[in-house]
């Protein structure tokens, strides 16, 4: 019998333990992954304190993932996946297909939309069994370690960009230069756009300069957020990475007339937004959720066009439970990735 192992928590916001289980074998229009690196997500903690419902233990988190093609299941041939090529899995880990928004081809808010660690084991593993329509090809010039992030963190903040009204030359915000967000202002920048990093205290002025990001707006200090964004002449989209509605409020009246916040950072507390303060210039507020595998596939491209990688710091399997808490307590700069080998 062959056997693989597993990070997973017995039961909600339990420590993590290392098991073996048999390897599983593909089911029809899936294919089993050997697993190289998985990111560890902020959205992870939602699996592990069984915050979302349907969640079962032991739970096996990690949206994350890349690694090899290492079997096909049947009724795939059509799709041209072989054994040995390098894919990554994301938030999107295949879709029903069958749901109202699946048939008008919006697959990334499918009705019953299969998230790795929610719908079926993660990436937080060996192996990984996910469905064909998952899979995004990982460029040659990328390692594991730094695909895997570009499958969530990646995806939400290029697609965010990418899908805004925002066009090149105009002024583009990012609220939150942390696991997303140093992500993101490396993506305004090579998409043209004019770009603010926005964060907490003066120290982060210099990173943001390194990242490319042409100003730099301290929420901490003496002048608004929003005051600070009209003195640059509005932005056209602020893209709220921040997982914090307080943050995300804020910047709302730093806004240009059609302008558009673009929210990613989940918090469960309200946004204090007035309808008037939408209806005299015309804003709009969106929530952006993440991307397909094509979308994954997109931005892992442009990434590797652009050399764009993220901060990231690795850790081997048999220490998720230590990765886990540097995610949860911010000191990881800036995505934890699990590796297997």
């Amino acid at each position: 019998m062959s056997t693989y192992r597993v990070a997973q928590v017995a039961a909600a916001g339990g420590p993590f333990e290392i098991v073996e289980r048999e390897v599983p074998q593909p089911a029809p229009r899936h294919v089993r992954i050997a697993v190289e690196a998985c990111g560890v997500c902020h959205s992870d903690a939602f699996f592990v304190s069984a915050a979302l419902p349907g969640v079962t233990f032991p739970e096996v988190p990690g949206h994350e993932i890349a690694g090899r093609v290492d079997a096909l299941g049947e009724g795939i041939e059509e799709w041209g996946w072989q054994a040995g090529d390098r894919v990554a899995v994301g938030w999107f880990g295949g879709s029903c297909g069958h749901c109202t928004p699946c048939r008008q081809g919006d697959f990334i808010v499918c009705e019953n939309l299969k998230v790795p660690g929610w719908a079926y084991d993660g990436g937080f593993a060996e192996y990984v069994i996910a469905p064909v329509d998952a899979l995004a090809r990982i460029p040659d010039s990328l390692t594991a370690a730094d695909a895997g992030p570009m499958a969530c963190a990646g995806v939400t903040t290029y697609n965010g960009l990418r899908r805004s009204s925002a066009r090149s030359g105009d002024l583009v915000a990012v609220l939150g230069i942390g696991g997303l967000g140093h992500l993101a202002v490396r993506y305004a920048v090579a998409m043209g756009f004019e770009t603010v990093a926005i964060a907490r205290g003066a120290d982060k002025a210099d990173l943001s300069k390194q990242l490319g990001a042409h100003h730099y707006i301290d929420s901490t200090a003496g002048t608004t957020v929003a005051e600070a964004l009209q003195s640059l002449g509005g932005a056209k989209a602020v893209l709220a990475t921040a997982s914090n509605s307080a943050a995300i409020t804020a910047t709302v009246d730093g806004l240009a007339p059609r302008g558009e916040l673009v929210v990613i950072g989940a918090d469960p507390e309200p946004l204090g937004i007035n309808p008037v303060q939408l209806l005299m210039s015309g804003r709009v507020v969106r929530g952006h959720p993440s991307g397909t595998a094509q979308d994954v596939q997109d931005t892992m491209e442009f990434s590797a066009l652009h050399g764009i990688r993220p901060t990231i710091e690795t850790l081997p399997l048999d220490r998720a439970d230590e990765a886990y808490e540097k995610m949860l307590s911010g000191s990881a700069r800036f995505r934890m990735v699990l590796t297997t080998g």
